[in-house]
């Protein structure tokens, strides 16, 4: 299955829902779930977006009915990504593991400082 990203924006209609009844996006949520779908978190945020979510579906086609549908059930405009582990990039021609992991210290943290950093 691949993983998805959906960035929702309540409309002025979903905010009027999700002032009378805050549980409307969770129930939302579980009224589309199906059997080929599985939700992995929703999260509430800050800044340009209200909402993420994080869903497995087996392919484009059923993300963009999930999108779809959610959008309009709880009233919300849905950007809709989807997400590669990074373990399958390639880096110089070897694939990216992520078993591995090189730590590097910020400017900030190893005491030198970059030009324009005073």
């Amino acid at each position: 299955m691949a993983t998805y990203i959906l960035l929702l924006t309540l409309t002025t209609e979903g905010r009027a829902k999700m002032l009378e009844d805050p549980e409307s996006l969770i129930r939302a949520e579980a009224a589309c779930a199906a059997d080929d779908l599985q939700f992995m978190g929703l999260y509430g945020v800050l800044g340009a977006y209200d909402f993420v979510s994080m869903v497995e579906a087996p392919d484009n086609e059923s993300a963009a009915r999930l999108s779809l549908e959610l959008g309009v059930r709880c009233g919300a405009h849905i950007e809709t990504l989807p997400a590669v582990p990074i373990a399958r990039f390639e880096v110089g021609g070897e694939a990216v593991t992520g078993g591995e992991r090189t730590e590097r210290a910020l400017p900030s943290q190893s005491g030198s400082r970059s030009r324009g950093h005073r």
